[in-house]
């Protein structure tokens, strides 16, 4: 039973060879110049202003999570797409239709709520 599974344990054998092999190649074979350049902090291409523990507005962070919400909920969209056809021809394309003109709707009716209280708006 065992022995259908062994391409899958040998790839992932090769996988984990590869990368260690990497890892330890460019350790050994590398450069080790240092410099006070390459100590630096770099991050997208600006120099870094002001301290890292910097704190952020609340608002911030509940749009983030808002958008992280709406974006799941849209991606329950997606195997209702793609199963259109099947479920037209199983005759349940209509009653689906309407579930998801539900589900839409109520995405709309939340999104509005947030937008007519200000909870897209985080420089407030």
């Amino acid at each position: 039973m065992l022995i259908q599974y062994l391409p899958i344990f040998v790839l992932a054998l090769v996988v984990v060879g590869f990368a260690l092999s990497n890892l330890v190649l460019s350790d050994v074979l590398g450069k080790k110049r240092r410099s006070i350049g390459k100590a630096d902090v770099y991050e997208s291409g600006m120099d870094p202003v002001g301290g890292a523990r910097l704190r952020q507005s609340i608002h911030y962070y509940l749009v983030a999570v808002l958008f992280i919400l709406f974006d799941v909920e849209s991606i329950f969209l997606i195997p209702w797409a793609a199963a259109g056809k099947q479920l037209a021809a199983m005759g349940l394309g209509d009653l689906v239709f309407y579930q998801v003109l539900i589900f839409v709707g109520t995405l709309g009716l939340g999104l509005a709520y947030v937008w007519r209280k200000g909870g897209l708006e985080w420089d407030r």
